[in-house]
């Protein structure tokens, strides 16, 4: 029990850093990736690749980081003059170029057969006992370094900036803003954070292949953002650790409704997913934990609150990442 335990929550850690990229592409930048998965895959293939040629753990990650910040970088640069949707579509053929790639490309990526035999970090020195505590604990220190990062982020100028052009785009440019590049780079700090997942997820199994890269794992991302609050790093946590929650409890329905097979029970459980979080739509539609808002400060002489963040626009977010004294406080519904 304890090891399926550690398994699950190094999964969750996982998932948590894929829901984190689509966090500030999506929840903060309002760019659409449909292509998460493709990016994760690249991590691994590279972390993969290099840790198999005999080098370090260290070298094989930071290749893959780069990877997948520089992959998505590129992708970004497509966004100059495409509408969301049309973005989406193109994220979308990414990841499945990725996949076509891995699949079929054997001499390379060992083709539907994977890539077995990845060495574990610091395996040798830890022993088969206590590795998957120690794993874990990694994965967990990992998470909660990218989440002070994107807190951090979040409450400097650079956040403040790509919300701004997530609300409105042409208002920012207006005030002074390169949309573009902030754009390129909230792709690029995505980018990076899913390859740092592949790279734990083809350190987790030891072995990848083109089949644990699916579609699902981007519907995964989507939920936990939406579940948690678009833009709250704080609420993808708790939607991240609910969502597979989900997934993993429903696993036991079959204890309790013996008289389905499991492929209903598979559609059982789906059901239960999405019924939860259409209730969750309905009735708490910021998430459950929403983002932090930019509030004013007093007026001159002390006196004023500001105006509510329900009357908030794009020229009111893109005015703040030049304003010295912004900080961030909840707002007063949250």
């Amino acid at each position: 029990m304890i090891g399926y335990l550690t398994t699950i929550l190094a999964l969750v850690s996982i998932a948590a850093l894929i829901a984190f990229a689509l966090n500030v592409q999506w929840g903060m930048c309002g760019m659409v990736n449909f292509g998460l998965a493709g990016f994760v895959a690249l991590g691994a293939y590279v972390t993969a690749l290099i840790t198999l040629q005999g080098w370090g753990t260290i070298p094989a990650v930071a290749a893959a980081v780069v990877a997948c910040a520089v992959m998505g970088a590129l992708v970004s640069l497509i966004s100059v003059r495409l509408s969301e949707d049309y973005l989406a579509i193109v994220t979308l053929g990414f990841g499945e170029v990725i996949r076509l790639v891995t699949l079929n490309e054997a001499w390379l990526t060992g083709g539907a057969m994977g890539l077995p035999g990845i060495p574990r970090p610091l395996i040798d020195v830890i022993g088969d006992d206590q590795y998957e505590t120690f794993y874990l604990v990694g994965c967990i220190a990992v998470v909660a370094c990218v989440f002070a990062v994107l807190e951090i982020t979040t409450r400097a100028p650079f956040g403040r900036a790509l919300r701004a052009v997530r609300d409105d785009d042409l208002v920012a440019s207006s005030l002074g803003k390169d949309v573009l590049i902030l754009r390129i780079k909230a792709f690029a700090l995505g980018g990076a954070i899913t390859g740092l997942a592949g790279a734990m997820q083809a350190f987790q199994f030891s072995y990848i292949d083109p089949s644990q890269f699916t579609p699902i794992m981007t519907a995964y991302a989507f939920m936990a953002v939406i579940a948690g609050g678009r833009g709250s790093h704080r609420g993808l946590i708790l939607g991240a650790c609910s969502i597979m929650f989900l997934l993993e409890a429903t696993r036991f329905l079959k204890d309790v409704i013996d008289v389905l097979d499991n492929a209903q029970i598979a559609a059982i459980r789906l059901i239960l997913i999405g019924a939860g979080l259409i209730a969750l739509l309905i009735y708490r539609p910021q998430g459950l934990i929403p983002e932090y808002r930019m509030r004013a400060p007093a007026g001159p002489r002390g006196g004023g609150d500001p105006a509510p963040d329900a009357r908030r626009t794009g020229a009111d977010t893109a005015k703040e990442t030049t304003h010295p004294d912004y900080q961030m406080t909840p707002s007063p519904k949250e």
